[in-house]
C-alpha cells in the first residue's frame, strides 16, 4: 500500500513535500517522491491524504489507560488532595470496570495518533486493552508495600503477574516491565528488589520520581501530608510508625541509595524537583526521562528542567499521564503545553516545534530503547504511522509545516492511525475488535457510580 500526503515528516530527517511511503505487511519498505514510487510500484493501492502530513505514531511514555473513566471526576485540586480523592474513588471500581476504562483509554489513544503506550498498572487491565486493540505497548506491573514485612509478598505477587503477563502478551508488540509505587507509598527495599528483578529478567523499570514538592519534603524532611504522623488510625493500618526516617536527601538520591538506577533500562517519570547533582547522577546511570507537562501544570507539580535535560543528552520524551489528571490522552496538547511552559521557564533557551515533535516520537522511542523499530519514518522500521489533516491550520504551512502541526493541530485533525501496518483508526471510526458504542455505554455506568 502506498500512503501519500502533501508532507512527510520522517522526524530524523527534513520534511518531504509531495512524498509517499510504501507499506508491506508490518514494515515501511520504501519512501520518497510520490510520482517516483507510483512508477516503481504501479499496482499498489494508493491512499492519498491530500493536504495532510504523514508522521510516525506518537509514543506516550507515561499513561494509565485504566483511569480513563475518571476523566473530570476530580477537578481543580492540587496534586496531594487530587491523589487522595482519586484513591478514595478507585475503591468503588470492580475488575470489569478497570478493563472497560482501559479500553476507552486505548480508543482515545488511537484517535489521537498514539501508537505506543508505556502504562503502569496493578490490575493488568491495560495489558488486556492494549492486546485487544492492537496497540504497541510497554506495560509496567506496579508494585508497592509500605510495611517491611509485606515486601516479600508484594514482590512475589508482582513476579507471578509478570510471568503470566509475558505468557499472554505478543512480544512483537508488547513488553512487560516493573514499576515501584511512589516513594511515599513504598518501603525502600521495594526499589532495591525491583531493580534486581529488572536486571535479572532483562526488563524495563519505571520510577515515578521527584514529581512534587510534597514528595521532596517527605523524603528530605519527613514532613508533608503524606507523612505517617499526619495519618489517622484507619489510614495507618498495619504500617510501622514511622516506616523510615527522613534522610535529608532529594528523592533522586534516595532512590539512588537503594539501587533503583542499577537496572539496565530505567525510565524516570516526572523528574521535576531535582538539583544539579541529581541530574549528574541520572546521566551517569544512563536513565531516560519522561516529562508530563499538562499534568505537572494542572496539578501544580512544577516544571521539569527540559532545557537542562536536553543539554545533558538524556534520552527523553513526553507522557500524557493519567486521564484522571489531564482529562484526555492527547499528545498534541502535551507538545504545545510543554513548548509554552518551557519557553516561559527558560527565557535563555528558546525551544522550537521540531524539538517537541522529536520528543513525542523518536525521543519517546529512544527512552524505551525501541528506536531501532519505531519513532521515525525510515525503511525497515515498523509501519506505525499517523496522518494529520493540515488544511485547518492558521499558519503558513509552506514556511514551517512542523510548526503548523505542533502549534495548530488537534486530535480532531487525526485522519488515520496505523500500527504495524494495520489501520486501527480512520476519522471517527475504529477498526478494532471492540464495540466502541458498548464500551462508551459501560463507561457512562462506571462514571455514574464514581459520582454517587
Amino acid at each position: 500500500m502506498l500512503l501519500s500526503a502533501k508532507y512527510i515528516f520522517p522526524v530524523t530527517s527534513s520534511p518531504v513535500s509531495g512524498g509517499a511511503l510504501l507499506v508491506r505487511d508490518d514494515k515501511i519498505v520504501d519512501i520518497g517522491d510520490f510520482e517516483s514510487l507510483k512508477l516503481r510500484y504501479p499496482d499498489e493501492e494508493v491512499m492519498d491524504f491530500g493536504m495532510a502530513a504523514l508522521l510516525p505514531g506518537f509514543v506516550d511514555l507515561h499513561t494509565k489507560l485504566e483511569m480513563s473513566a475518571m476523566r473530570g471526576i476530580v477537578a481543580d485540586l492540587p496534586y496531594a488532595q487530587w491523589l487522595l480523592s482519586i484513591l478514595e474513588r478507585s475503591s468503588e471500581l470492580e475488575p470489569s470496570d478497570w478493563y472497560d476504562s482501559a479500553i476507552l483509554g486505548g480508543l482515545d489513544a488511537l484517535a489521537s495518533g498514539i501508537t505506543t503506550v508505556a502504562d503502569i498498572t496493578s490490575t493488568g487491565s491495560s495489558l488486556k486493552a492494549v492486546k485487544k486493540l492492537g496497540l504497541r505497548g510497554v506495560i509496567y506491573r506496579e508494585v508497592g508495600a509500605m510495611d517491611k514485612m509485606r515486601v516479600n509478598y508484594a514482590m512475589h505477587s508482582a513476579e507471578s503477574d509478570i510471568y503470566k503477563w509475558r505468557q499472554d502478551a505478543d512480544p512483537a508488540r508488547i513488553t512487560v516491565g516493573i514499576a515501584p509505587s511512589s516513594i511515599y507509598a513504598n518501603h525502600p527495599q521495594v526499589f532495591q528488589r525491583a531493580s534486581h528483578l529488572a536486571t535479572k529478567e532483562d526488563m524495563p523499570l519505571a520510577l515515578r520520581l521527584a514529581g512534587t514538592r510534597e514528595e521532596y519534603n517527605f523524603v528530605k524532611y519527613g514532613s508533608s501530608m503524606f507523612a505517617v504522623d499526619t495519618m489517622d488510625a484507619e489510614a495507618r493500618g498495619y504500617v510501622e510508625i514511622p516506616p523510615w526516617l527522613p534522610f535529608g536527601v532529594t528523592p533522586v538520591r534516595y532512590a539512588l541509595n537503594w539501587g533503583a538506577f542499577d537496572a539496565p533500562n530505567v525510565m524516570v517519570v516526572y523528574a521535576v524537583h531535582v538539583e544539579d547533582e541529581d541530574i549528574n547522577k541520572m546521566r551517569e546511570h544512563g536513565v531516560s526521562i519522561c516529562m508530563c507537562p499538562r499534568a505537572n501544570a494542572r496539578l501544580g507539580m512544577g516544571m521539569a528542567p527540559l532545557s537542562e535535560y536536553l543539554k545533558s543528552g538524556f534520552r527523553m520524551g513526553l507522557g500524557t499521564d493519567s486521564p484522571a489528571a489531564t482529562d484526555s490522552t492527547d499528545m498534541f496538547s502535551e507538545m504545545r503545553v510543554g513548548l509554552l511552559m518551557n519557553r516561559a521557564r527558560d527565557t535563555r533557551t528558546f525551544l522550537d516545534s521540531a524539538t517537541m515533535l522529536e520528543l513525542a516520537t523518536i525521543g519517546g522511542a529512544k527512552a524505551l530503547k525501541m528506536d531501532d523499530r519505531i519513532g521515525s519514518l525510515e525503511i525497515g522500521k515498523q509501519a506505525d504511522i499517523l496522518a494529520v489533516d493540515l488544511s485547518g491550520t492558521n499558519q503558513s504551512i509552506e514556511l514551517n509545516p512542523v510548526s503548523a502541526l505542533v502549534n495548530s493541530c488537534m486530535t480532531s485533525d487525526v485522519l488515520m492511525t496505523m500500527v504495524a501496518g494495520n489501520i486501527l483508526y480512520e476519522k471517527n471510526r475504529w477498526h478494532v475488535d471492540v464495540e466502541a458504542a458498548r464500551n462508551i455505554a459501560r463507561v457512562i455506568e462506571i462514571r455514574a457510580k464514581l459520582k454517587s
